[in-house]
């Protein structure tokens, strides 16, 4: 009896044990694959901060070369009529060219810019640099009158606006006009002097506006116009290589000068261009292209 007891004891106690055993496994399995599943999480959020911040540190990089590309150069983006020789237009080769537009090159490339001609319509020029389409305008642009709509560049030649007519026309001053057609660009410096004296064009039969100076010639050339109202630098220009009988009345409209408009507040750019051009004065570029141009130096920085 006693043995019996002993057995199924023995029994009882080896049934817990193996219970017991089985529950151990059990939380050591749990407890195993909580860990697991903890340190995946843990290696998901680690991987994760590592992209996050190889990415910024991507960007950091891109934003840092950006900067020293900008530091290191940029743009030169000049506006200009592409009608308007001997400033800006389109040479025999297909390329713009003319005097203003040489100067702008030369500039671009001693301060490391990368030079860009833009043609605009010349009554969209303010659009154009307000909208940051262009840097600035270079175009035979007059200064006068226009001194508080700008940041300007120091003048760097003086001009004069006359008036054009044909030779045997009989017009030998601006009495003569009387009567007469006379034609300017719109939106021009001439067009603006001839708004400052009601008195003489009160006068005229007519007084017309085209979009550019090589329409006004042919308008002439075929006696649709009697005068035209321009800038005494492109007149000559104009009469030459078109070999016409043509004649400038002695008589002008108004005296004033050129320079180069920024965008108004960009004295930066303004700052750079002026230091480049006093530069190229002193070492004698000016003069060289205007020589090249002109016949001679019609240039004013440094005199």
């Amino acid at each position: 009896m006693k043995k019996r007891l002993f057995s199924l004891a023995l029994a009882s106690v080896m049934a817990l044990s193996l219970a017991g055993c089985g529950g151990s496994k059990e939380a050591a399995t749990e407890a195993e694959t909580k860990a697991e599943t903890e340190q995946t999480a843990e290696d998901t959020s680690a991987k994760a901060e590592d992209t996050t911040a190889q990415e910024e540190t991507k960007a950091e990089s891109e934003a840092a070369s950006e900067a020293v590309s900008e530091s290191a150069g940029g743009t030169l983006i000049v506006g200009f009529d592409q009608d308007f020789p001997p400033m800006g237009f389109m040479g025999d080769n297909g390329e713009y060219t003319g005097f203003d537009l040489e100067l702008a090159k030369e500039v671009a490339e001693r301060l490391g810019l990368e030079y860009t001609a833009q043609p605009i319509a010349w009554d969209s020029k303010d659009m154009e640099l307000e909208a940051g389409n262009i840097d600035c305008i270079w175009n035979g642009f007059t200064m006068t009158g226009r001194e508080d709509d700008y940041t300007w560049s120091e003048p760097y030649m003086a001009n004069t606006q006359v008036f054009v007519v044909a030779k045997d026309s009989g017009i030998a001053s601006q009495a003569d006009l009387a009567g007469k057609i006379v034609e300017c660009q719109v939106d021009s410096s001439a067009e603006a002097a001839l708004k400052e004296v009601p008195d003489l064009t009160a006068t005229f039969k007519q007084l017309l506006t085209t979009a550019d100076y090589n329409s006004a010639f042919m308008d002439l050339e075929q006696g649709a116009v009697d005068a035209i109202a321009m800038d005494v630098i492109v007149a000559g220009y104009q009469i030459q290589q078109r070999n016409a009988d043509f004649i400038i009345l002695e008589d002008s409209l108004s005296a004033e000068e050129y320079g180069v408009g920024f965008k108004k507040g960009n004295t930066e750019l303004r700052d750079k261009v002026q230091a480049t051009l006093e530069e190229m004065a002193a070492d004698g570029t000016l003069k060289s292209v205007s020589e090249k141009w002109f016949g001679e130096d019609v240039t004013t920085i440094g005199k």
